[in-house]
């Protein structure tokens, strides 16, 4: 049988442009591991994958203009959005060699031997090593920072792990162009070209995950296909760490003052950033609790000012079009569920922004409302408008996990007295917010980009310099000869690596 055909697709028209590649079979995904795994030893010396992260960054800034077409005409994302994208990405993979350089991530700890210790202790030295070959899985909505030059690929490549990266359908020309700069860099500092691949097609990605020589996995995508892979890589004799991005709602709480204060501030804020990029961002405001009364009609107001504003737009692919017109449908049609500005189909290859309001009430206990608590893809939020603080506590006693969650407080809040919805606002996500709103992840060693369940599946940042820490596992070495240690262990520290010894960071 012949091997299915790879195409590129124009989601503005929904019609094929270009013959890509062909999805691998199970043999050809069994070979692009093997080669992995055969040159992990190449990326061993630090030096060297600092340069190549910084060369990587270099090439794919100085195909601007190729990548940024490929990415915009098979996503529809648009050259202003992938231009800020590529530029997060290159920035990205630069970050990383500095976090190579610096060498913290080693997380290297050394006690000499204490026979006055009860019990004594032998001489212990500690450092963490990297797992293997790590598969990626790409995102659909971030073509670049997310997908196979994307923050997975560059955290593994940093941790000293060979990368092969199952590329997104909707961005295959884009994923090998941004494949081959990638080789390139490695072939420029004398790294096999192996240490990056790409492989397309479903069954490509199922057995990838289950390979024996795939170490770990790094998934960004829906619930659905993320907890299929999650539990592929729970299930094999030897499981792996599956750290994915699944899904999130990304609340966000308005309080009365605040909204008394600024409610048309707020709402043109959340209007933007729900509607941005299509309403297709990970991190997208899909569900605000505001207020009923006078305050909360400004806000509503103001949203839908600044959401009727907002033009029909192209989503990813005609199924996520199709997936979103059928979500919001449903959702419009259960009882007391209000469309102020009703999304929808914007045309027959176009969304329609809007959002809709429920009484909080209504999600305070199980029922069909539930699926208002489910996450939307798409240019849509579902804004409940509660009537007493106990209702707010209800509503967020039943939300699943989350990125994000955002609180918006009025200037006299600040003192201290918004603590408690602070509070219960934390548990629900790994970014807490005041006054701000999600869209937009800073690539800071202080970000988590993460969250419990659903919204990833592990305790990990998937963007920031810790991403790094998924992809090593820790090794101590006990009474060990110095000749025999690691260079990273060894007593004079001949790399000049920072390391804490006997307690104390030298």
């Amino acid at each position: 049988m012949a091997a299915a055909p790879v195409w590129s697709v124009d989601p503005r028209t929904g019609n094929p442009r270009e013959q890509v590649a062909v999805e691998a079979t199970a043999e050809e995904v069994d070979r692009a591991v093997r080669a992995a795994h055969a040159v992990r030893d190449a990326l061993a010396d630090r030096t060297v994958r600092a340069a190549f992260l910084r060369t990587a960054a270099e090439l794919l800034s100085g195909a601007e203009e190729h990548v940024v077409e490929a990415a915009d005409a098979e996503t529809a994302l648009g050259p202003a959005r992938l231009t800020g994208e590529l530029a997060r990405t290159a920035a990205q993979l630069r970050a990383f060699a500095e976090v190579v350089e610096e060498g913290a991530y080693l997380d290297i700890h050394i006690d000499h031997e204490d026979g006055t210790r009860t019990p004594p202790w032998p001489d212990l030295r500690r450092v963490k090593i990297p797992l293997g070959v790590v598969a990626v899985y790409a995102a659909s909505n971030f073509p670049l920072a997310f997908s196979v030059p994307g923050g997975d690929t560059a955290s593994a490549l940093a941790a000293g792990c060979p990368v092969v990266v199952k590329a997104h359908p909707d961005h295959p020309a884009t994923s090998e162009l941004c494949a081959s700069l990638l080789r390139r860099a490695a072939a420029r500092h004398g790294l096999p070209e192996d240490v990056v691949s790409v492989v397309h097609g479903f069954d490509a990605g199922v057995e990838l995950v289950k390979h024996p020589l795939v170490a770990a996995a790094g998934f960004t995508g829906s619930v659905r296909g993320g907890r299929a892979l999650f539990d592929a890589a729970a299930a094999r004799p030897v499981p792996i760490p599956f750290h994915g991005e699944l899904g999130s709602l990304n609340p966000v709480v308005v309080t009365e003052a605040a909204a008394a204060e600024r409610g048309e501030q707020i709402g043109a804020g959340l209007g933007g950033s729900m509607t941005m990029g299509s309403g297709q961002f990970c991190t997208k405001p899909g569900f605000v609790l505001a207020p009923s009364g006078e305050a909360g009609d400004r806000l509503l107001k103001s949203l839908t000012e600044t959401v009727s504003g907002t033009g029909s737009g192209v989503m990813l692919d005609h199924r996520m079009r199709d997936a979103f017109v059928a979500g919001v449908t449903e959702r419009a049609a259960l009882p007391d569920v209000d469309a102020p500005v009703t999304p929808g189909a914007g045309g027959e290859h176009t969304v329609s922004a809007g959002f809709l309001t429920v009484p909080a009430s209504r999600l305070a206990e199980a029922g069909p409302h539930d699926a208002l608590l489910e996450e939307c893809f798409g240019p849509v939020a579902v804004v409940a408008r509660y009537d007493s603080e106990a209702e707010i506590t209800a509503v967020l006693s039943r939300l699943p996990g989350n990125l994000t969650a955002t609180l918006q407080i009025a200037t006299e809040e600040a003192d201290g007295s918004a603590a408690g919805l602070l509070a219960e606002l934390t548990p629900l996500a790994g970014r807490i917010l005041v006054n701000g709103w999600p869209t937009g992840v800073a690539v800071a060693p202080a970000q988590h980009h993460g969250g419990p369940y659903p919204a990833t599946t592990s305790t990990s940042t998937s963007v920031g310099a810790t991403a790094v820490e998924r992809w090593l596992r820790p090794v101590s070495y006990q009474s060990t000869p110095e000749a025999l240690l690691p260079p990273e262990l060894r007593e004079d520290n001949p790399l000049g690596l920072p390391r804490r010894v006997d307690g104390r960071l030298k």
